[in-house]
């Protein structure tokens, strides 16, 4: 018999996944937002609908893991009728805690959700010209000899990097004392997966 390492919630979600989109191109979403890398297997796309600045409505679709599947499930309801400034703010440890907890090795699949669902207000914002009302992230020094931040191995993935080694090439990160290298490798890593997928 197998041994699930999953809560309850977790099993729920999974088995009975809340506001799945069945019709992409029948859904008239305000704001989509799709993120992932389909050649390691996932891939997320989210439509809002919104009115009064609030999320009225949530569909969402993807081709990745039971974690991703779950925990995005639980993403959906915990932002219905949420203001869209707050649903913005949504982190992943936000998704994992009202899910009682994931496996530590599966916790970077509640990422996919939590970026989609930030593209998608970030696309609906765009479109309606209401970007300012989204409160940007702050960038945080990740090589602090080279003074290279977690947005700019964000963005150099964003904009086609491949190789941890073409991102050293490019910034110089790690060149100097080498005691960023383990943590830029891992949120590389990260990057990759949620956007690697983009160019």
């Amino acid at each position: 018999m197998m041994s699930w390492v999953y809560t309850e919630k977790v099993k729920d979600h999974f088995t009975n996944p809340r506001n799945i989109l069945e019709d992409e191109a029948a859904y008239q979403a305000d704001g989509w937002g799709k993120v992932g890398n389909i050649t390691c297997g996932d891939e997320m796309l989210v439509g809002i609908k919104v009115k009064d600045d609030k999320i009225e409505d949530i569909k969402w679709k993807t081709y990745g893991c039971a974690s991703a599947i779950a925990s995005t499930s639980m993403m959906s309801e915990m932002v219905k009728g949420m203001p869209i400034k707050e649903a913005y703010k949504i982190k992943p440890e936000d998704i994992v805690g009202q899910l009682g907890g994931l496996p530590d090795h599966k916790i970077h699949c509640s990422v996919l959700g939590d970026r989609a669902l930030r593209a998608a207000i970030e696309d609906y914002c765009k479109k309606t010209g209401k970007e300012d009302m989204l409160e940007k992230e702050v960038a945080k020094v990740i090589c602090v000899c080279n003074n290279i931040t977690d947005l700019d191995i964000e963005n150099f993935v964003k904009e086609g990097g491949k190789t941890f080694e073409e991102l050293q090439e490019k910034t110089k990160l790690g060149k100097v004392c080498g005691g960023c290298v383990e943590k830029a490798k891992e949120l590389f890593e990260d990057y990759l997966h949620i956007f690697g997928g983009r160019k």
